[in-house]
């Protein structure tokens, strides 16, 4: 075989092979969601919230490890999606089911599979509007940010204020349909993506940074917890002000104006 030959083989068995690297990291990611599932069958509510936001930092590790050392792969995308459907769609629905769910019997099960569908669903329209989606923006809540609406709560309420599930199973059930809902929906919420950390920042910056690192220290599970519910609702907040933003712009002068249906009219189905 010519040395020609030799590199093109070289070549083609490096596309086709899986690179151990980034993969590592979402098979951690995948570990922790499987735990966090196991956890919460065994009744260890609070390992099994932890386990989920470890996921997540788990799951922003592999992607920027594979761009770092540039073995991104067709292979790394699928497995991270399936990886992201176990432990932000799979694990926080029965976590939450678990501990607050199970006993309001079907409407129940219906909201953790509500919750377990919109994963599904989000992170299935993410993977085919990769190429053309704004990357300043995620139509619909981020999964990751969804399954910590949901650990948060399970982390806070059970470990630091000694709830029982049964306790707040209403505000548990609102919960996980709203993050559900929210996954599918096409409300815009921020991805961060257009931050440069390379650029530097300004001196009182790096002291909210560092600020930031205090607290996260002092209280990690509501701080967490907080965070993501402010960013769960900022999504909402936005839209608002965008629809009252259009509704104070002037109309162009010209503009044809629809008159609105006569009330006689039979509604369409």
């Amino acid at each position: 075989m010519t040395e020609v030959e030799e590199s093109s083989t070289d070549r083609f068995h490096q596309r086709r092979g899986i690179y151990i690297l980034p993969n590592l990291f979402t098979t951690a990611s995948l570990f922790s969601g499987f735990f966090a599932i196991v956890q919460g069958m065994n009744g260890h509510f609070e390992l099994a919230a932890q386990a989920i936001f470890i996921a997540m930092v788990l799951d922003g590790l592999d992607g920027r490890v594979a761009r770092l050392t540039h073995t991104q792969s067709a292979f790394g995308a699928e497995y991270d999606s399936l990886s992201d459907m176990v432990s932000f769609g799979a694990a926080p629905s029965l976590v939450m089911y678990d501990w607050a769910l199970r006993g309001m019997g079907k409407l129940g099960w219906l909201a953790a599979f509500v919750y377990c569908a919109g994963a599904a669903l989000r992170l299935a329209r993410f993977n085919t509007q990769l190429a053309v989606a704004d990357k300043r923006w995620f139509t619909g809540l981020p999964s990751p940010a969804a399954a910590a609406l949901l650990a948060g709560m399970v982390w806070v309420l059970h470990s630091d204020y000694q709830f029982e599930g049964a306790q707040v199973d209403g505000l548990a059930w609102l919960i996980t349909l709203f993050a559900g809902l929210s996954m599918v929906s096409n409300i815009r919420f921020y991805s961060f993506k257009d931050l440069n950390l390379r650029r530097s920042v300004p001196f009182w910056a790096a002291l909210l940074i560092l600020l930031l690192f205090v607290v996260l220290s002092l209280d990690q599970s509501r701080v967490l917890w907080g965070f993501f519910l402010i960013y769960g609702i900022s999504g909402y907040v936005m839209w608002v002000v965008r629809f009252w933003q259009r509704r104070g712009q002037p109309r162009p002068v010209g503009a044809t104006v629809v008159e609105p249906a006569d009330d006689t009219s039979e509604p369409e189905h």
